[in-house]
This record gives structure tokens, sequence and C-alpha cells, in this order.
């Protein structure tokens, strides 16, 4: 089935197209939740919401643009929603830090463990990061899609690298 008969399908609230849609886009959208998560537990859940808000809001798709670009956007307002909710985004301080980079000096460190520093981070920071470092968004974008400053996501932005930076470190003094 193509991916518009498919949609179609899925908009008349056929059973089939939507198992069919979810098998073909949850390996990408799990990455996504994984990144927002803490843990897999979660980042399941937040990837279950996402699929609910996607089929209840389908009719919206239009056909214009992307529709895998469309359920991500989906996913991540879904996660960040849950978050606002929980309010685990309250804001602790503005002080903006400089904002540094995330240096490993060629440490030998393996793209789990880095993950699964990010993951460790607080919910704010590791929102921040993603959304800035990993999915390109602007710290003005950023502030607007959790309902804060742009000088808070600048803030959040550059502790989630400090916490990051002696993580790494603490890493590369465990090697030696």
């Amino acid at each position: 089935m193509d991916l518009e008969e498919l949609i179609h399908n899925c908009k008349k609230g056929k059973r089939q197209a939507q198992s069919e849609l979810y098998q073909r886009y949850s390996g990408v959208l799990f990455g996504m939740c994984l990144k927002y998560s803490r843990n897999k537990i979660e980042a399941e859940d937040n990837l279950h919401d996402s699929f609910m808000t996607i089929f209840s809001k389908i009719d919206q798709y239009s056909f214009q643009g992307s529709f895998e670009g469309w359920i991500k956007r989906i996913t991540v307002n879904t996660v960040l929603q849950k978050y606002r909710k929980e309010n685990h985004l309250n804001v602790v301080s503005e002080e903006i830090e400089d904002e540094a980079e995330v240096e490993t000096d060629q440490a030998d460190i393996s793209l789990s463990t880095l993950l699964g520093y990010i993951q460790e981070l607080p919910h704010k920071y590791r929102l921040t990061f993603n959304l800035y470092v990993l999915d390109g968004y602007s710290h003005k974008e950023i502030s607007e899609m959790l309902g804060t400053s742009t000088g808070t996501s600048k803030s959040n932005l550059a502790r989630a690298k400090t916490i990051l930076r002696e993580k790494i470190e603490k890493e590369k003094i465990n090697i030696a």
C-alpha cells in the first residue's frame, strides 16, 4: 500500500492501515522519543502518546509537505507538552553562562555512553540540548516550544554542556 492510500485509510479509521503506519514509522519516532526521555520505558510511553495524537489528528494532514516531517513534529510537540504539564521545565535561574563546546580531547567514549549521559541530564537541560544540538532549533524556537525565555534556553544549554563535559572528563580519568 502506498503512503497516500495508507493515510487515507487511517483517516477512515481502518485498524489495518493504522497498524501498518505504526510498523512503518515506529522505529524512527522511537529514536526521537529516546532522545527526549530518561529511559526506554519513558520513551515507549512517549511513542504511544505520540501515535495516539497522530491518529487523532491525521484528518488535519493535507498532503502538503513531508508526512514524516509532520509526524516528527507531532512527536516532539507531544513529548514537550507532556513535560510542560509535569512541570519539569520550571526555571531555576536565567543566569546565562558562556556557551562552551563539549570537547572530548580524543577520548575513546562510545556513542552509547554519550547517549546515556545525555539521557541522564535533567529534563529541562536534556530537552534544550537535544532541540538545539541534535535537531537544530534556534534558542528563540526552543523558548517558544518550552514556554520559557530565550535566555533560559541559552542558560539550560550551557548547563547541559557543562554537565556533559564533567561526565566526559570523569570518564577519561576512569579510562586512564
